[in-house]
C-alpha cells in the first residue's frame, strides 16, 4: 500500500475554493471559508488508503505523458488516422497507453469487475457501452442491444452499484438527428411551424441557444424519416423499460450542437414515459432518466430553468448530469467556420461560473425532493462549493437523488475525498473494442493536454505520495 505525506499547503493554495456567481451568491447565503471545508486533499495517507502502489505509478506516469503537449498532438493525429487507428500495431498502441488508462475493458463483463472493484472501495460505476456517431437502422439495433446488454450486466451487480449511460448518436442515424435538430431550431425561430411528428416534450431550446446553425427553413422529413425517427424512439424507450424494470438508472449523454436538441428532445420524451408520477416515480427514489446539461454553453442556464419549471407542472421528477462540456475544439471549429460566435462561454471563467450556478440552482430542488442530480465535475472547487452547499441544505450524503462522478483515469483525488466525506461518488467507465473507442480516447487526451490541464491537481497530489518520490 502507498505511504504517503502531506502535500504542502502551497500546493493546495493553487487549488483555492472557488466563489459562486455573484447573482448566485446573492440569493444563496452560504458559510464562512471554514465552515465550506468539507473535502480535504491535504493527507494523502488518508486520501489514498487502499489504493496499490503499483496503480498510482501508472496513473501518475500516464498523467505525466498527457501533460507533454506535443506528444498528445502527435498521439491524436495518429488515432484521427484510418491507417493508423485500424492497424493492429495501431490499435495496440492504444490499448497499452490511453485505452488502459481511461477504459474499464472490452466487454461488458470485464467492466462490471470494474464496478466491483469500486463497490469494495465504497464507489459506484456507470457502465457506458463505448459506441456513437451510427450511420444506419441497422447498426441502431445492435447498438441498442448493447445497451441493453449492459442493463442487464448491472442488475446483476450488487444494488445501487451501477448505472447505464447512453448515447442518442448511437440510437438515431446521425443524419437525421441533424435534420430533426434543424427542424427543432427552425420552429423555435418560427413557433406556427408544425411538426407533424412531434411528440410532447420539455422545452429544448432558448432564445440564447445557437440558433444560428439553422439559417432558413429546412426540408420536412419524409414518411421514411418519419419512421426511422419512430423507430429510434421506441429503441430508447426499449433500453429505458429494461432499466425501470431493475432499477436502473439511465443517463443519456449530452453531445455536440449540431444534434443537441434531437438528443434533447428524445431524452425528454424518456423522461416522460419513465420518471412521472403514473410511471411510479414517486417521492424520494431517482427517477430513471436523467438528461445532460453542459455548463461550457452560453444558454445552459436559460435551458436549465426552462426544463425544470416544464418538469414540475408536468409532475415529472427531473433528473439531470450537470457537466462543463466535451466537444470545445469541434464546436469551436464549426463556429469559425461559419464565422458566427461560438456557442461557448468566451472564459473559463465564465464556465466555471455557469457550473456552479447550475449545481446551487439545482441542489435546491434537490433540496425540495423535485429533481435528482448528478454533478460530473473534475473541477475541485466545484466539487468543495457543490459538497458545502449539499451540507448546509441539509442533504443527505446517504440520498441517492444525489451523486457525485468522474470519469475513469481523471480526478481520482477528487472522488475519493468526496467519497471520504460521505458523499456518494461514482465513475464512469467506458468499455469497449479500442476501435469503438477511439473517439472518446481523442476528446480525453485533448482535454488532458498540457500541463495546466484538468489533471494538473492530481499530479500534483501523486507526486507527494512516498513510493513514488521516496525523497519527499
Amino acid at each position: 500500500m502507498a505511504i504517503a505525506s502531506r502535500v504542502p499547503k502551497s500546493v493546495l493554495s493553487t487549488f483555492a475554493a472557488a466563489k459562486l456567481p455573484e447573482a448566485v451568491a446573492a440569493a444563496v447565503p452560504l458559510a464562512s471559508s471554514a465552515e465550506r471545508k468539507v473535502l480535504e486533499f491535504e493527507d494523502t495517507g488518508r486520501l489514498f488508503a487502499g489504493e496499490p502502489s503499483s496503480a498510482l505509478v501508472r496513473t501518475l506516469a500516464a498523467l505525466q505523458a498527457l501533460s507533454v503537449g506535443p506528444l498528445v498532438d502527435a498521439a491524436t493525429a495518429a488515432l484521427r488516422s484510418p491507417v493508423v487507428a485500424g492497424s493492429a500495431l495501431g490499435r495496440a498502441a492504444a490499448r497499452a497507453t490511453a485505452y488502459r488508462h481511461f477504459c474499464a475493458g472490452e466487454t461488458a463483463d470485464e467492466a462490471a469487475d470494474v464496478v466491483r472493484r469500486l463497490w469494495r472501495g465504497g464507489m459506484g460505476g456507470i457502465l457506458d457501452y463505448g459506441i456513437e456517431d451510427a450511420e444506419d437502422g441497422d447498426a441502431c439495433d445492435r447498438n441498442a442491444a448493447g445497451f441493453i446488454a449492459a442493463v442487464d450486466v448491472a442488475a446483476a451487480l450488487p444494488p445501487g452499484s451501477a448505472s447505464v449511460c447512453i448515447k442518442i448518436t448511437a440510437l438515431c442515424p446521425i443524419a437525421l438527428l441533424e435534420k430533426t435538430s434543424d427542424l427543432l431550431r427552425w420552429q423555435h425561430k418560427h413557433p406556427s411551424f408544425v411538426l407533424p411528428w412531434k411528440a410532447h416534450s420539455f422545452p429544448i431550446l432558448s432564445d440564447s441557444s445557437p440558433l444560428y446553425l439553422t439559417s432558413s427553413e429546412p426540408p420536412a422529413l419524409t414518411a421514411e424519416e418519419e419512421r426511422e425517427l419512430q423507430l429510434a424512439h421506441e429503441r430508447l424507450l426499449a433500453v429505458g423499460a429494461r432499466c425501470a424494470e431493475h432499477g436502473i438508472p439511465l443517463l443519456v449523454d449530452a453531445e455536440y450542437a449540431t444534434v443537441q436538441p434531437a438528443i434533447d428532445y428524445f431524452t425528454f420524451a424518456g423522461a416522460l414515459a419513465f420518471n412521472g408520477e403514473d410511471a411510479g416515480a414517486g417521492d424520494g427514489e431517482r427517477p430513471i432518466v436523467h438528461g445532460t446539461i453542459q455548463a461550457y454553453l452560453r444558454d445552459a442556464r436559460d435551458r436549465l430553468e426552462a426544463m425544470v419549471g416544464a418538469a414540475e407542472r408536468e409532475r415529472v421528477r427531473l433528473g439531470l448530469k450537470v457537466v462543463r462540456g466535451a466537444y470545445l475544439a469541434r464546436e469551436s471549429r464549426l463556429a469559425a467556420s461559419l464565422g458566427v460566435q461560438s456557442p461557448i462561454h468566451g472564459s473559463i471563467k465564465d464556465t466555471h461560473d455557469c457550473y456552479n450556478g447550475c449545481a446551487a440552482f439545482l441542489l435546491d430542488h434537490v433540496r425540495r425532493g423535485s429533481a435528482s442530480l448528478m454533478l460530473a465535475t473534475h473541477n475541485v472547487e466545484s466539487g468543495q462549493l457543490a459538497a458545502a452547499r449539499a451540507q448546509e441544505l441539509g442533504i443527505a450524503k446517504g440520498d441517492p437523488n444525489l451523486q457525485f462522478a468522474q470519469l475513469m483515469g481523471m480526478a481520482d483525488g477528487l472522488s475519493l475525498s468526496l467519497r471520504n466525506a460521505g458523499f456518494q461518488v461514482s465513475k464512469y467507465l467506458p468499455y469497449g473494442p479500442v476501435d469503438q473507442i477511439i473517439p472518446y480516447l481523442i476528446r480525453r487526451a485533448e482535454e488532458n493536454r498540457g500541463l495546466l490541464s484538468s489533471s494538473s491537481f492530481d499530479r500534483q497530489l501523486l507526486r507527494y505520495v512516498r513510493p513514488l518520490h521516496p525523497s519527499l
